[in-house]
């Protein structure tokens, strides 16, 4: 998976780099001193400044942090996807907490979905506070962000926190998310509740 994720990243920011030299430039390069000023460069167009950003990302450069998160809360999901991804490489303990910052921005929700997908694979302390502020939002009549919502939930069943059992059990009343409820509750350790 990793290594189709990073094809399919290239292949998009290739084709929005359209025949530049640039391009095949910053891909080959192994200089991570030529990609890093590359970030920083004025007048990089965004294909330019993503495929940096990723490269040192992946690399474990932090130098990178800044531009990822920014490219995670992007309106284009593949740019937050490519994000995340290296983020989640970047080993750099700034990420779980900028994650739960997008992922409970409400004026942002509509790109939380891969800053929550991001807290779940990096299960950080932060990842279980962040999924059920989110989910207890998404629990609103007629929320419209039902896959962010289902990503919190079973984000919070793969993560096993006893602390996500009261806003799973609410997720139950939802009809496009019970199923994913109760399959997350039975992951979660300890008592359940009693069946009626």
């Amino acid at each position: 998976m990793d290594e189709e994720l990073r094809s399919l990243t290239e292949r998009r920011l290739r084709n929005e780099a359209g025949a530049s030299a640039a391009y095949e430039r910053l891909l080959a390069t192994g200089d991570v001193e030529e990609l890093a000023a590359a970030l920083t460069e004025p007048g990089q167009p965004l294909w330019a400044r993503e495929l940096v950003a990723f490269r040192l990302g992946v690399a474990g450069d932090r130098r990178a942090f800044e531009a990822l998160v920014l490219l995670l809360n992007h309106r284009d999901p593949q740019r937050c996807a490519s994000a995340a991804y290296a983020l989640a490489r970047l080993d750099d303990p700034r990420t779980a907490r900028a994650a739960a910052a997008l992922a409970t921005n409400e004026l942002r929700v509509a790109y939380a979905l891969h800053p929550v997908r991001l807290l779940v694979e990096l299960r950080a302390p932060e990842a279980v506070p962040a999924l059920i502020t989110t989910l207890r939002r998404r629990l609103r009549p007629h929320d419209p962000y039902r896959r962010v919502a289902l990503a919190c939930v079973e984000g919070l069943g793969a993560l096993g926190d006893v602390r996500a059992r009261e806003v799973l059990t609410d997720a139950l009343a939802h009809p496009a998310l019970a199923q994913a409820a109760a399959g997350a509750l039975k992951r979660l350790p300890g008592p359940r509740a009693p069946r009626e």
